[in-house]
Protein backbone atom coordinates (compact mmCIF):
# COMPACT_ATOMS: atom_id res chain seq x y z
CA UNK A 1 0.00 0.00 0.00
CA UNK A 2 1.60 3.28 -1.05
CA UNK A 3 2.10 5.89 1.62
CA UNK A 4 1.83 9.63 1.39
CA UNK A 5 4.84 11.84 1.83
CA UNK A 6 5.42 13.77 3.87
CA UNK A 7 3.50 12.01 6.60
CA UNK A 8 1.35 14.05 8.94
CA UNK A 9 3.18 15.74 11.79
CA UNK A 10 3.15 14.07 15.21
CA UNK A 11 0.28 14.96 17.53
CA UNK A 12 0.19 15.10 21.31
CA UNK A 13 -2.91 14.51 23.41
CA UNK A 14 -2.16 14.74 27.10
CA UNK A 15 0.82 12.42 27.55
CA UNK A 16 0.03 10.34 24.42
CA UNK A 17 2.29 11.02 21.41
CA UNK A 18 0.96 9.80 18.03
CA UNK A 19 3.47 9.62 15.19
CA UNK A 20 3.63 8.04 11.75
CA UNK A 21 5.86 4.96 11.63
CA UNK A 22 7.59 6.50 8.62
CA UNK A 23 8.80 9.49 10.64
CA UNK A 24 11.72 9.69 13.01
CA UNK A 25 10.84 10.25 16.64
CA UNK A 26 10.87 13.96 17.48
CA UNK A 27 13.83 15.20 19.49
CA UNK A 28 13.07 15.27 23.21
CA UNK A 29 14.33 18.48 24.78
CA UNK A 30 14.60 17.92 28.51
CA UNK A 31 13.60 20.76 30.77
CA UNK A 32 16.18 21.85 33.33
CA UNK A 33 14.81 21.33 36.80
CA UNK A 34 15.06 24.49 38.88
CA UNK A 35 16.66 24.41 42.32
CA UNK A 36 16.25 26.56 45.41
CA UNK A 37 18.44 29.34 43.99
CA UNK A 38 16.14 29.76 41.00
CA UNK A 39 13.05 29.65 43.21
CA UNK A 40 14.43 32.41 45.47
CA UNK A 41 14.03 30.81 48.89
CA UNK A 42 15.76 33.28 51.19
CA UNK A 43 15.03 32.54 54.86
CA UNK A 44 18.52 31.13 55.49
CA UNK A 45 19.97 34.41 54.20
CA UNK A 46 17.91 36.38 56.73
CA UNK A 47 18.20 34.08 59.75
CA UNK A 48 21.94 33.59 59.43
CA UNK A 49 22.87 32.11 62.80
CA UNK A 50 23.03 28.32 63.17
CA UNK A 51 22.04 26.49 66.35
CA UNK A 52 22.00 22.83 67.35
CA UNK A 53 19.11 21.49 69.39
CA UNK A 54 18.56 18.50 71.63
CA UNK A 55 15.55 17.15 73.44
CA UNK A 56 13.23 18.21 70.64
CA UNK A 57 13.31 21.93 71.47
CA UNK A 58 15.55 24.95 71.99
CA UNK A 59 15.53 27.40 74.89
CA UNK A 60 16.69 30.89 74.00
CA UNK A 61 16.63 34.49 75.19
CA UNK A 62 15.12 37.40 73.33
CA UNK A 63 16.42 40.97 73.20
CA UNK A 64 18.83 40.97 76.13
CA UNK A 65 19.71 44.47 77.35
CA UNK A 66 23.39 45.35 76.98
CA UNK A 67 23.50 47.81 79.91
CA UNK A 68 22.51 47.54 83.58
CA UNK A 69 19.17 48.74 84.94
CA UNK A 70 20.68 51.70 86.82
CA UNK A 71 22.32 54.91 85.68
CA UNK A 72 25.98 55.32 86.60
CA UNK A 73 26.51 57.83 89.42
CA UNK A 74 29.40 59.91 90.67
CA UNK A 75 30.98 58.13 93.66
CA UNK A 76 32.41 60.27 96.44
CA UNK A 77 35.72 59.54 98.13
CA UNK A 78 35.32 56.70 100.63
CA UNK A 79 31.75 56.01 99.48
CA UNK A 80 30.38 52.60 98.58
CA UNK A 81 29.73 51.94 94.92
CA UNK A 82 26.00 51.56 94.21
CA UNK A 83 24.80 48.14 93.07
CA UNK A 84 23.03 47.66 89.76
CA UNK A 85 21.10 44.68 88.46
CA UNK A 86 22.00 42.82 85.31
CA UNK A 87 18.95 42.62 83.10
CA UNK A 88 18.34 39.37 81.25
CA UNK A 89 16.44 38.69 78.08
CA UNK A 90 12.98 37.19 77.97
CA UNK A 91 13.17 33.40 77.89
CA UNK A 92 11.37 31.52 75.14
CA UNK A 93 11.19 27.93 73.97
CA UNK A 94 10.61 26.63 70.45
CA UNK A 95 9.80 23.04 69.54
CA UNK A 96 11.60 21.37 66.66
CA UNK A 97 9.39 20.25 63.77
CA UNK A 98 10.35 17.52 61.32
CA UNK A 99 9.35 18.59 57.83
CA UNK A 100 9.60 15.79 55.30
CA UNK A 101 8.10 13.64 52.58
CA UNK A 102 9.01 10.81 50.23
CA UNK A 103 8.25 9.67 46.69
CA UNK A 104 8.19 6.18 45.16
CA UNK A 105 10.25 5.44 42.06
CA UNK A 106 9.99 1.95 40.52
CA UNK A 107 12.78 0.20 38.66
CA UNK A 108 10.63 0.23 35.52
CA UNK A 109 10.13 3.98 35.72
CA UNK A 110 13.86 4.52 36.11
CA UNK A 111 14.72 2.22 33.18
CA UNK A 112 11.98 3.38 30.80
CA UNK A 113 11.81 7.06 31.70
CA UNK A 114 12.63 9.58 28.98
CA UNK A 115 15.00 11.24 31.45
CA UNK A 116 16.92 7.96 31.71
CA UNK A 117 19.63 8.08 34.38
CA UNK A 118 18.57 11.50 35.66
CA UNK A 119 15.13 10.31 36.82
CA UNK A 120 16.35 9.69 40.38
CA UNK A 121 18.16 13.02 40.58
CA UNK A 122 15.10 14.90 39.33
CA UNK A 123 12.77 13.15 41.77
CA UNK A 124 15.09 13.82 44.70
CA UNK A 125 15.51 17.46 43.65
CA UNK A 126 11.73 17.95 43.74
CA UNK A 127 11.57 16.49 47.24
CA UNK A 128 14.38 18.79 48.43
CA UNK A 129 12.76 21.83 46.78
CA UNK A 130 9.42 21.04 48.44
CA UNK A 131 10.97 20.82 51.90
CA UNK A 132 12.98 24.03 51.43
CA UNK A 133 9.82 25.80 50.24
CA UNK A 134 7.91 24.74 53.37
CA UNK A 135 10.69 25.76 55.76
CA UNK A 136 11.08 29.07 53.91
CA UNK A 137 7.36 29.85 54.28
CA UNK A 138 7.41 29.07 58.02
CA UNK A 139 10.55 31.17 58.56
CA UNK A 140 9.27 34.19 56.63
CA UNK A 141 6.03 34.04 58.62
CA UNK A 142 8.00 34.05 61.89
CA UNK A 143 10.06 37.06 60.78
CA UNK A 144 7.00 39.03 59.70
CA UNK A 145 5.18 38.21 62.95
CA UNK A 146 8.10 39.58 64.98
CA UNK A 147 8.49 42.78 62.95
CA UNK A 148 7.06 46.16 63.89
CA UNK A 149 4.73 47.53 61.21
CA UNK A 150 5.35 50.84 59.49
CA UNK A 151 3.10 52.53 56.94
CA UNK A 152 4.67 53.79 53.73
CA UNK A 153 5.25 57.45 53.01
CA UNK A 154 3.88 56.75 49.53
CA UNK A 155 3.19 53.49 47.72
CA UNK A 156 6.06 52.60 45.42
CA UNK A 157 3.70 51.83 42.53
CA UNK A 158 1.58 54.97 42.93
CA UNK A 159 0.10 56.16 39.63
CA UNK A 160 1.68 59.56 40.27
CA UNK A 161 5.45 59.21 40.07
CA UNK A 162 6.01 62.13 42.47
CA UNK A 163 4.15 60.21 45.20
CA UNK A 164 6.46 57.20 45.01
CA UNK A 165 8.90 57.45 47.90
CA UNK A 166 10.73 54.13 48.34
CA UNK A 167 14.02 55.70 49.46
CA UNK A 168 12.24 57.72 52.15
CA UNK A 169 10.46 54.61 53.44
CA UNK A 170 13.69 52.61 53.54
CA UNK A 171 15.70 55.29 55.33
CA UNK A 172 12.94 55.88 57.89
CA UNK A 173 12.78 52.14 58.61
CA UNK A 174 16.56 52.08 59.12
CA UNK A 175 16.28 55.06 61.45
CA UNK A 176 13.55 53.39 63.54
CA UNK A 177 15.70 50.30 64.02
CA UNK A 178 18.75 52.36 64.99
CA UNK A 179 16.67 54.56 67.33
CA UNK A 180 16.11 51.51 69.55
CA UNK A 181 19.76 51.90 70.53
CA UNK A 182 20.36 48.18 70.83
CA UNK A 183 23.39 48.03 68.57
CA UNK A 184 21.44 46.92 65.50
CA UNK A 185 22.97 47.68 62.12
CA UNK A 186 20.44 47.13 59.33
CA UNK A 187 22.12 45.51 56.34
CA UNK A 188 19.34 43.89 54.32
CA UNK A 189 16.26 44.99 52.39
CA UNK A 190 13.79 42.26 51.40
CA UNK A 191 11.21 43.03 48.73
CA UNK A 192 8.76 41.31 46.39
CA UNK A 193 9.51 41.08 42.66
CA UNK A 194 7.02 43.90 42.00
CA UNK A 195 8.52 46.17 44.66
CA UNK A 196 11.97 45.37 43.25
CA UNK A 197 10.82 46.61 39.86
CA UNK A 198 9.62 49.91 41.30
CA UNK A 199 12.89 50.34 43.17
CA UNK A 200 14.63 50.23 39.82
CA UNK A 201 12.11 52.68 38.35
CA UNK A 202 12.45 55.20 41.19
CA UNK A 203 13.62 58.59 39.91
CA UNK A 204 14.85 59.57 43.39
CA UNK A 205 17.16 56.56 43.57
CA UNK A 206 18.28 56.88 39.94
CA UNK A 207 19.25 60.53 40.39
CA UNK A 208 21.46 59.71 43.38
CA UNK A 209 23.28 56.82 41.75
CA UNK A 210 26.70 57.18 40.20
CA UNK A 211 26.38 58.06 36.54
CA UNK A 212 28.27 56.71 33.55
CA UNK A 213 28.94 53.32 35.12
CA UNK A 214 28.23 49.87 33.72
CA UNK A 215 26.77 48.53 36.99
CA UNK A 216 23.79 50.86 36.65
CA UNK A 217 20.46 48.94 36.80
CA UNK A 218 19.55 50.16 33.31
CA UNK A 219 22.40 47.97 32.01
CA UNK A 220 22.46 45.09 34.49
CA UNK A 221 18.75 44.70 35.22
CA UNK A 222 19.66 44.44 38.90
CA UNK A 223 19.80 46.78 41.85
CA UNK A 224 22.03 45.18 44.46
CA UNK A 225 22.43 47.86 47.15
CA UNK A 226 20.15 50.71 48.27
CA UNK A 227 21.06 52.98 51.19
CA UNK A 228 23.77 50.53 52.25
CA UNK A 229 21.31 47.62 52.34
CA UNK A 230 21.74 44.45 50.31
CA UNK A 231 18.57 44.00 48.28
CA UNK A 232 17.03 40.50 48.31
CA UNK A 233 14.07 39.65 46.09
CA UNK A 234 11.60 36.96 47.13
CA UNK A 235 8.07 35.93 46.10
CA UNK A 236 7.35 35.19 49.78
CA UNK A 237 6.49 38.88 50.19
CA UNK A 238 3.65 40.51 48.28
CA UNK A 239 2.64 43.99 49.44
CA UNK A 240 5.27 44.57 52.13
CA UNK A 241 9.04 45.01 52.47
CA UNK A 242 11.45 44.19 55.30
CA UNK A 243 14.48 46.10 56.57
CA UNK A 244 16.60 44.05 58.99
CA UNK A 245 19.94 43.28 60.58
CA UNK A 246 20.67 39.78 59.28
CA UNK A 247 23.56 39.27 61.72
CA UNK A 248 21.45 39.75 64.85
CA UNK A 249 17.88 38.89 63.85
CA UNK A 250 18.12 35.18 64.64
CA UNK A 251 18.84 31.83 63.09
CA UNK A 252 17.73 28.30 62.33
CA UNK A 253 17.89 25.65 65.06
CA UNK A 254 18.48 22.24 63.48
CA UNK A 255 18.40 18.84 65.15
CA UNK A 256 20.88 16.25 63.92
CA UNK A 257 20.44 12.74 65.27
CA UNK A 258 22.92 10.75 63.20
CA UNK A 259 20.27 8.49 61.67
CA UNK A 260 21.94 5.95 59.35
CA UNK A 261 21.70 6.39 55.60
CA UNK A 262 21.00 10.13 55.48
CA UNK A 263 23.16 12.58 53.55
CA UNK A 264 22.93 16.35 53.84
CA UNK A 265 21.74 18.17 50.73
CA UNK A 266 21.04 21.88 50.17
CA UNK A 267 20.14 24.13 53.12
CA UNK A 268 20.46 21.38 55.76
CA UNK A 269 17.88 19.09 54.12
CA UNK A 270 18.71 15.44 54.78
CA UNK A 271 18.03 12.92 52.01
CA UNK A 272 17.95 9.14 51.88
CA UNK A 273 17.28 6.49 49.22
CA UNK A 274 15.57 3.40 50.67
CA UNK A 275 15.53 0.20 48.60
CA UNK A 276 12.19 -1.68 48.56
CA UNK A 277 13.09 -5.09 47.12
CA UNK A 278 9.57 -6.46 47.59
CA UNK A 279 8.32 -3.80 45.15
CA UNK A 280 11.36 -3.45 42.89
CA UNK A 281 11.36 0.23 43.76
CA UNK A 282 13.02 3.01 45.72
CA UNK A 283 11.65 5.37 48.34
CA UNK A 284 13.36 8.74 47.94
CA UNK A 285 12.97 10.50 51.27
CA UNK A 286 13.89 13.95 52.52
CA UNK A 287 13.53 15.85 55.78
CA UNK A 288 14.67 18.84 57.78
CA UNK A 289 14.28 18.91 61.56
CA UNK A 290 14.35 22.59 62.39
CA UNK A 291 12.63 25.65 63.81
CA UNK A 292 13.21 29.33 62.97
CA UNK A 293 14.38 31.44 65.92
CA UNK A 294 13.85 35.22 65.99
CA UNK A 295 15.94 36.45 68.93
CA UNK A 296 16.01 40.17 68.23
CA UNK A 297 12.59 41.35 67.10
CA UNK A 298 13.85 44.93 67.24
CA UNK A 299 16.30 44.15 64.44
CA UNK A 300 13.56 44.06 61.80
CA UNK A 301 11.04 46.58 60.54
CA UNK A 302 8.22 45.81 58.11
CA UNK A 303 7.11 48.47 55.64
CA UNK A 304 3.46 47.89 54.77
CA UNK A 305 1.54 48.93 51.68
CA UNK A 306 4.63 49.10 49.49
CA UNK A 307 2.81 47.89 46.38
CA UNK A 308 -0.77 46.97 45.64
Amino acid sequence: MPGTFPAAAPTLSGDQLTISRFLQSPALIQRRLRDYRDLRFVSDQLLTQRFRSQGGAVLYEQSEAFVTDRAVEAVGAGSVYPYANLATGTAAVAAISKWGQKVLLTDEEIARNAYAGSAIDRAMRKVVNSIIKQVDAISMSAIQSAAADTATAGSWDNATAANRKPLEDILLAVQRIEDRNQGYRPDTLVVSPKAYTYLMLSDAIAQLRQRETTDNPVYTGEIEVVAGLTVIKTPSLTTTALVLDSQQLGGMADETDGSPGYAVSDLAVQVKAIRKDEQDAWDLQGRRKTVPIVQESGAVEEITGVVS
